[in-house]
């Protein structure tokens, strides 16, 4: 093997973080590859096609802004995109900006290792390629790696079964079939509604109650959408202020005005999250600035919410089980639409698994609490093994053949979420450490894809082969995180 690395960059990933790495790379002058394992880009958006699947950010902020010219011609059709219109938005940027001779399709990569003598990745694809390059940028997402939980009798189903973030490119029909789908996160909570309206009989099988709220959603006019790209950089600025830099419709967000839940009038306080409740969207939970901070105030937004799903659901039995018991907030909200209305309809079944788990999956369905569940197909809304499972599905192995994994094995360990301690030449998209999940992902992306790009333009300006997060450094952003969420 040559001494030379064969391209200066190697970019696991064509979805948000991919494609933008790949523009700034060119801009650098530097030679890079994008490695995808699908048949084309557009990442957690071309694996996500379950119906309802939608973006809980609104539109015209989940979206590029590194150039004006894009922002400016791209029109949106709602307030929350739907995957197929941010599919077609991630192939539109690609095609403008000529991404594609640069990216190879069908590359799922299976191992990468730095050769220490020659400072350089060695990355291998399933299919028996390696390629070659002086750095390597995980894009892989946070979450993209599927999971399924360990069910006995796994496998032995007769009928399709589907998995939402691995759904079929092709439409499903669920017409007149008795339908039962596993889990009611985010992926459950926006494909339930549209399944239900199209299947027999749905049986929703929940182990866990969410915290939702609606949506709210509606087309964008013309008019809403001038008034934002008449100042579009003043949008984004203000946006970059707010909570998670996600935009919100008041103004009160994220602009220092402290306003607590407990001093609030009770009528008053009601009022205010009625409006949000009306509004719609995450800034739901920011109406007040201790909700996070304080359980006493977390509980009136709570318990407001509770109120919604009884005045929602008929059944004071389902609206029950369909009530979370946990901290309202501890977990990123799910933002639907008509999804407790859901539970209303005739042919929709809710089966508590926290209480009859389910035991086996059958050749006729599944068993739960000592009852055999028929099933025509079977939905796994389980979601993924989350921030880490796309990276150390991999086998990536640093200095002296350490592997990720084992790195990480006591729990994920890494400089800003960026770098990782005994990685020479490695960077993170998004990864363990960084705001990531807690945000507006297109925001965190471009923070972390500039940080990249700025650090490559240094190196090569001062002729550096190396760079690697200390240990020390690690370990004061872990201490300093950890103090934070104490504070917290």
């Amino acid at each position: 093997m040559s001494d030379l690395p064969s391209r200066d960059l190697l970019i696991v990933g064509a979805g948000f973080s991919g494609l933008y790495m790949l523009h700034l790379a060119r801009g650098l002058g530097l030679s890079a590859r994008v490695l995808e394992a699908g048949d084309g880009v557009g990442g957690t958006w071309y694996w996500n096609r379950y119906p309802g699947a939608r973006c809980d950010v609104e539109s015209m902020q989940y979206s590029y802004q590194f150039s004006d010219e894009l922002q400016q011609e791209w029109e949106w059709t709602e307030r929350y995109a739907s995957q197929p219109e941010i599919l077609r938005y991630l192939n539109h940027v690609a095609d403008r900006f000529g991404l594609r001779r640069d990216i190879q399709f069908n590359a799922r990569v299976r191992a990468a290792e730095f050769d220490e003598a020659r400072d350089h990745w060695v990355v291998s694809t399933e299919a028996g390629q390696q390629l070659t390059a002086r750095f390597l940028v995980m894009a892989t997402g946070c979450l993209s790696a599927t999971n399924i939980p360990d069910f006995p009798g796994l496998g032995s189903f007769g009928g399709p079964t589907f998995h939402t973030g691995r759904w079929p490119h092709e439409p499903v029909d669920f017409t007149g079939q008795r339908v039962g789908i596993i889990g009611t996160g985010s992926s459950g909570v926006q494909s339930i509604p549209v399944i239900a309206r199209q299947a027999r009989e749905l049986l929703v099988f929940q182990r866990t109650a969410t915290w939702t709220v609606p949506a709210q959603n509606r087309p964008l006019s013309a008019e809403e959408q001038q008034a934002v790209k008449a100042d579009y950089a003043g949008f984004r600025q203000r946006i970059s202020l707010m909570n998670a830099a996600i935009g919100s419709a008041f103004p009160e967000d994220g602009n220092g005005v402290e306003r607590l839940a407990l001093d609030a009038d009770p009528a008053d306080r009601a009022r205010i999250y009625e409006e949000r409740w009306q509004h719609g969207g995450l800034p739901f939970i920011w109406a007040f600035t201790d909700l996070y901070t304080d359980l006493q105030a977390n509980e009136t937004a709570a318990e407001f919410t509770r109120g919604k799903i009884r005045e929602i659901v008929k059944d004071p039995g389902v609206a029950k089980r369909l009530t979370p018991t946990n901290v309202m907030g501890c977990k990123r909200l799910c933002v639907d639409t008509g999804y407790y209305a859901t539970f209303n309809r005739d042919n929709v079944h809710l089966v508590d698994v926290s209480e009859s788990p389910i035991e086996e999956i059958t050749p006729r369905g599944l068993r739960a609490g000592g009852r055999e569940y028929a099933l025509d197909c079977m939905i796994f809304a389980t979601g993924f093994d989350a921030m880490t499972g796309s990276l150390t599905r991999i086998d990536i192995r640093g200095r002296g053949g350490q592997s990720l994994a084992e790195a990480w094995a006591e729990g994920p360990r890494a400089y800003l979420g960026l770098g990782v301690a005994g990685f020479p030449n490695l960077f993170l998209v998004t990864g363990p450490g960084s705001p990531s999940v807690l945000t507006n992902m297109v925001v965190a992306i471009e923070q972390n894809v500039e940080w990249i790009a700025d650090c490559l333009e240094y190196l090569s300006r001062n002729d550096k082969q190396r760079i690697e997060a200390t240990t020390q450094a690690q370990e004061g952003w872990e201490i300093g995180r950890a103090s934070c969420r104490e504070r917290v």
